[in-house]
């Protein structure tokens, strides 16, 4: 077992506010009033995709990549889902999207769109983005996976939800749609 995942108990139900963030419990009641039921777990930080791979097989997920990036210019901010083992290549999505020079977004853009840190960001950040600065990028891939896992905006702990969920209830509520995206992160 992953020694950050100390209890592999899944839940179903809105936790204790007690010692958790209100970011967090913010994604919890807004899955709720949805009627988006999933399947919660609680661990240590985990900010790699390599540390997550405990939570993966006990949530029989595979975790999705989460990239917040953006143009040279910073006027234009991506939030790109890729399936967690492929490789980004910039120069593969920066085609496909016309967007040429694209990195890594600041902590500073992350906080102020998503209301994320490094480490913590998830799709679920977008209930953060009232204003859609932030455009979603999907790979196809993440699409034809039933379940797809992320963070509640809180690396300590991890969802599972289903896709259709994701794309059909969430992101039309806050108000967000998607690109996909065809990604194969080979050299």
């Amino acid at each position: 077992m992953n020694k950050l995942i100390h209890d592999t108990t899944l839940y179903e139900d809105i936790p204790s506010p007690e010692g958790r963030e209100e970011k967090e419990m913010a994604v919890y009641r807004l899955l709720s009033d949805l009627g988006i039921p999933y399947e919660r777990m609680d661990h240590e930080a985990m900010d790699t995709m390599e540390a997550c791979q405990g939570v993966d097989e006990i949530l029989h997920i595979h975790m999705c990549k989460n990239l917040f990036l953006c143009n040279s210019q910073k006027t234009v901010f991506y939030l790109l889902l890729m399936p967690g083992e492929k490789k980004f290549k910039t120069k593969e999505l920066s085609k496909q999207i016309g967007s040429a020079r694209l990195s890594f977004a600041s902590e500073e853009y992350m906080v102020k769109y998503l209301n994320i840190r490094p480490g913590s960001v998830s799709i679920m950040g977008l209930m953060n983005d009232k204003e859609n600065k932030v455009n979603l990028l999907i790979d196809e891939d993440v699409l034809k996976e039933e379940f797809l896992g992320c963070h509640p905006c809180v690396n300590t702990a991890s969802l599972r939800l289903k896709t259709k969920d994701v794309t059909e209830k969430f992101l039309p509520c806050v108000g967000h749609s998607y690109r996909v995206v065809h990604l194969i992160g080979e050299d």
